[in-house]
């Protein structure tokens, strides 16, 4: 008796009630719990389509060739030259990988030749240049349209804007119109809200519980790793990474293509955000500069710098994008939060803490009906903002370091914030904390928190990823899902749902963006 797997002699053997055919126990065993089905016939199989066969004990014989010493002779001379030919290969790999090395170290050698020349010839130029501007004499022009802000080859001229009598630059404000505009919005959207519901195509519970690691996309520089922020469009299925090597990536998830890399910041990119369903994209920096990229109308995946932006004095911390689609803000660690008019680039108010608070913004978001806007601040004050009136209609406490980010939910009543400390939940009904969360250890920061867009899910991120099940403000909120940091840097920086919840997209301290769901799911996207 033979087994249809191996074609040895089984140990333990058993027989398929359907097909009649004898299998080893332990290796038919494995092949139902992974596949379901019969290897041989490819039919449905179960553990109770099998029937075991009762044998005595089974003493295995001998090799041939081990029946004699002439034979174990043989064998011994055909193991001692398998292994002398073995050894011949890898003193031949061995032999080509020092040669490589040498070669790889002469290429490095020359290379830091010709960067110590470059930095030279680069020092040189500069002190020539310098040299320059102290001979030739300053000349102040004068125009008539110094006053404009003008938006030319992708940069903004901040320094021509007027100033008001205090010294800080002046800002036309949100007029009647804007907030006419703002007003109206938010009826539309609560009304649409109270007749919201879920999507059927939402991923189930028992589907996110079963999300795994589909792929690894290596999408910055290995010189400076980290995906600081990512933002998803959901009509195309195409994602936006923010790195610390100071360029943000538009990745073309269901193809696996990066689509194009934006370049032009001078310092990392702590936040990138899609304007939905256009051709535009926002990213703030630790260069203190806003620049919004558009893509060409005829070459698809090019991106244009359409304007820089320098109104804050201090790193961009966060860019949240108005429903309306025409308007964004920004938040910086000046203390500052601006509101901006998409369409000019215009800044139309740069609102301060009246509080006087000495820390910064490190997060910022629109609630979905767009006349609040949330922001987090590094002393772990999270404030409620009317955007009306730039008027701060709530504050929350309880916080310990810096409020690393924020999310409201989509029904209108959540509002999620992460810190030191981990992630607490708001009820902006009753202006309340109605629960926390504490998943690290003392010394590790939440980094991200982000509802998905029905409001059905919550991820976090730190050391690890953790997706929980939304309820009501009474109800327990359970933890699904924990999906580990693949990275090895122990710091996920920053997580995303897909469209539906079909996957999660996570950027942490390497170069890779992660995607987690379903292989199923993957492969339906991919066909």
């Amino acid at each position: 008796m033979i087994c249809s797997i191996s074609g040895e002699v089984p140990v333990e053997p058993v027989i398929s009630k359907s097909s009649g055919l004898l299998f080893e126990k332990r290796l038919i065993e494995r092949h139902i719990s992974d596949f379901g089905k019969c290897p041989i016939t490819g039919e449905p199989l179960t553990m109770d389509d099998i029937v075991q066969i009762k044998t005595g004990n089974i003493v295995k014989p001998r090799p041939v060739q081990a029946a004699s010493i002439p034979g174990m002779l043989g064998m011994f001379q055909i193991e001692w030259d398998a292994l002398m030919l073995s050894n011949f290969a890898l003193e031949q790999q061995l032999h080509t990988a020092r040669q490589e090395l040498s070669h790889a170290l002469y290429q490095h050698d020359a290379a830091c030749r010709v960067i110590a020349r470059l930095k030279k010839e680069r020092d040189e130029s500069r002190a020539l240049l310098a040299q320059a501007e102290r001979q030739i004499p300053s000349q102040v022009h004068v125009s008539d349209q110094v006053n404009v802000a003008a938006v030319s080859n992708g940069k903004r001229a901040a320094e021509d804007d007027d100033f008001n009598a205090d010294g800080k630059r002046f800002r036309p404000g949100i007029s009647s119109a804007i907030i006419s505009e703002l007003t109206e919005f938010n009826d539309v959207i609560s009304k649409q809200r109270k007749m919201r519901t879920i999507s059927p195509s939402l991923a189930p519970v028992d589907a996110v519980e079963r999300y795994t690691q589909l792929t690894v996309n290596p999408l910055h520089r290995t010189n400076k790793p980290g995906i600081l922020s990512l933002d998803i469009m959901y009509s195309k299925d195409i994602v936006a990474t923010g790195g610390a090597d100071s360029n943000a990536v538009i990745f073309d998830r269901p193809s696996g293509q990066v689509v194009s890399t934006l370049s032009g910041h001078s310092k990392k990119v702590t936040t990138v955000k899609f304007v939905a369903d256009t051709d535009l994209v926002v990213t703030g920096s630790a260069d203190k500069t806003v620049r919004v990229w558009r893509e060409r109308e005829q070459e698809q995946g090019h991106y244009d710098c359409r304007s820089t932006l320098k109104d804050h004095t201090a790193e961009v911390q966060a860019v949240t994008i108005h429903a309306t689609k025409n308007y964004f803000a920004t938040a910086s660690l000046d203390g500052t939060w601006c509101f901006y008019e998409l369409a000019s680039g215009l800044c139309l108010s740069q609102v301060d803490d009246p509080s006087g608070s000495s820390g910064g913004y490190t997060s910022a978001s629109f609630h979905p009906d767009g006349l609040i806007l949330g922001t987090g601040s590094s002393d772990a004050h999270v404030k409620v903002w009317d955007v009306k009136s730039q008027a701060n209609v709530a504050t929350f406490d309880g916080h310990v370091g810096a409020v690393t980010a924020i999310s409201f939910s989509e029904n209108g009543y959540f509002l999620a914030t992460a810190a030191q400390d981990g992630v607490k939940l708001w009820d902006l009904r009753k202006l309340k904390n109605f629960r926390s969360f504490a998943p690290y250890e003392e010394n590790t920061p939440t980094l991200s928190v982000e509802f998905d867009h029905s409001g059905s899910y919550l991820a976090l991120a730190g050391s690890d990823i953790r997706v929980y099940q939304v309820a009501s403000v009474k109800a327990e909120w359970n933890c699904i899902k924990t999906l580990p940091d693949l990275s090895g840097t122990g710091k996920a920086t920053c997580v995303k749902f897909g469209p539906d919840a079909k996957y999660i997209a996570v950027g942490s301290m390497d170069r890779n963006l992660r995607i987690f769901g379903l292989p199923e799911e993957e492969n339906d996207s991919a066909s």
